[in-house]
Formats: structure tokens, sequence, C-alpha cells
């Protein structure tokens, strides 16, 4: 059967999702963790967000709206972290609206409403215009959402944003700080490191003690140092996490100034492959769901 799976793509995922988000979603998970899930009583953290996105956040408006990467801006400034926000160029509907002149050497395009619909545009990689537009448009025509049985993205307006570049001092892209969140409290932090060469991962603890919640083939070799102002990045999380029964709360540290990065509510559509077996468990422990069935 996982052959089977395997060779489903993406067009069927979706086509399937559309019938049944529950099988939809048990074949997905089969493919990319060559596990079936347990969904009447989930326990493993891949498990619990598979039954969140089936039966809680697919259908949430709230959801749907901090996974909008335009529209959850207003999220955070309603709960009060307005500061944290990255730098906003514009927002548009079309790629013809963009006034490519008004915009600084150094950016990022993105699509609004799925992953990976990221254009950067710095010293390394010159803006080809054309090349630009033909991936854009074709992103903006794709239902992002009913592949991954993500349903909380189907909904989101296709608008394109232009945002600040973040790298470090060496022109690199910086630490990514992914804090796993329950209802307003942050329960560790993934680090995303090396992202220039090889995605590296790292767990912490919010006393940043190592965490064994990495496969080894995903974990770096490197110690990352503490952050200076890491109580304040779990001050914000918790605040942009309250009322979720799970969200992960991105933050990047620019300079020492902390900018929000994004809200995630299904990582790698809650089937990542990247979890040990003690980070599968531990993590799944901390999360618990309400009226689960």
């Amino acid at each position: 059967m996982l052959d089977v799976v395997k060779r489903m793509g993406k067009g069927t995922f979706a086509a399937v999702t559309r019938i049944s988000p529950s099988v939809s979603s048990r074949l997905l998970f089969l493919m990319r963790t060559h596990k079936w899930p347990n969904l009447k009583t989930p326990q493993s953290f891949n498990e619990k967000t598979t039954w969140l996105k089936l039966n809680d956040y697919n259908n949430n408006d709230l959801v749907s709206q901090c996974a909008d990467k335009y529209a959850v801006r207003s999220f955070v400034e309603k709960r009060g972290c307005k500061e944290i926000l990255n730098e906003l160029y514009g927002v548009y509907d079309d790629f013809a609206e963009i006034d490519f002149n008004k915009l600084p050497k150094e950016y990022v395009l993105k699509c609004t409403h799925g992953c990976a619909y990221n254009i950067i545009v710095d010293r390394r990689n010159p803006l080809d215009i054309e090349t630009a537009r033909k991936k854009i448009r074709k992103w903006q025509k794709e239902k992002y959402g009913y592949a991954t049985t993500e349903l909380q993205y189907v909904k989101i307006k296709p608008r394109i944003i232009a945002e600040k570049y973040l790298c470090d001092k060496n022109g690199k892209m910086p630490l990514d700080y992914k804090f796993y969140c329950m209802d307003g409290e942050a329960k560790c932090v993934l680090v995303c490191s090396e992202r220039d060469d090889k995605l590296r991962l790292s767990y912490y603890d919010l006393d940043w003690n190592r965490l064994p919640y990495e496969k080894e083939s995903w974990s770096s070799k490197k110690d990352i140092d503490k952050p200076k102002n890491l109580k304040k990045m779990v001050e914000y999380a918790a605040k942009l996490s309250k009322g979720f029964p799970f969200v992960r709360v991105d933050l990047y540290n620019d300079n020492g100034k902390i900018i929000f990065g994004e809200l995630t509510f299904t990582p790698a559509c809650s089937c990542a492959p990247y979890y040990s077996k003690e980070g599968e468990k531990q993590l799944g422990k901390m999360l618990e769901l309400r009226n689960e069935e």
C-alpha cells in the first residue's frame, strides 16, 4: 500500500482531500512517516496535530487569518505586538501592480496563501522580472492546502507582499527560532540554522538545555548561543499563541531586534519526518487536545 501511496501526486492528493480530508490525511501521513496514524486516540505529536487540522483548524476563520502572511499582521497588532512586525513595502493583488522602482535593493516577495512561495532579491540573487512574474502567477493560481490537507489555507486570498529581507552580518539567512506553544505557553524552541547550506535543527528547553527531539540526520552539530533577549521572545510567543491548542510561533533576531516570522499550525503538514521517537513522544505529551474523539 505504501508504494501505491508514494506514487500519488499532488493532484491526486488534492482530489482525495476534496472528497475526504480524513482519508487524504491518513494517506499523506503514511507516505511521509511510513506509519498509519492513530486518530481515535492520538498520542504522538504528528498524530495530535493531524487531529487538530481535521477537527479544529480545518474550518476556523481565525486560524485561516493567522495562516495568511498578510492578514496575520492585524492579528499581531491586536495582540499588542505591533513592534515586532517586519517592515512591509507593499501588498498587491497582481504582479503587475508592483512598482519595482520603489522597492529597495534587497527584499522578499511572498505569496500570502501558502508555504515556500518566496522570491529573495539580494546581491546574490538579482531580480529576473519575467521569471518572477511566471512563478508568482503560477503560485497564485494554486489552491494551496488541498494537496496537504491543510484546509486553513484554502480560504486565503492569494495576494503578494514585499517585505524587508532579513540576513545576518555575513549576508546569510538568520537563525529561525520556532517556539512550540500550547494555549499561551511556550514549551520549547526549535532553532533552524545553516539554511544557506543544508538545514539543521536544534531543540532547546526554555533554560537553553539541548533536547533530543530531532533525528540525528537532521541535527546540528553546533551549539547555538542562547539569545540575550530569549525571555522577551518567550513573552511574545505566549501572547500570540493564547487560545490555540497548538501553534508554532516563528521569530527572528535581526541584530538583536525581535522580528515576527509567521504562525504555523500544522508543521510539515502535520507529518514532519524530522522528529526523533523521543521528540514525537514528549511533544505529544505537551499537547492536550480538547473534545478528542
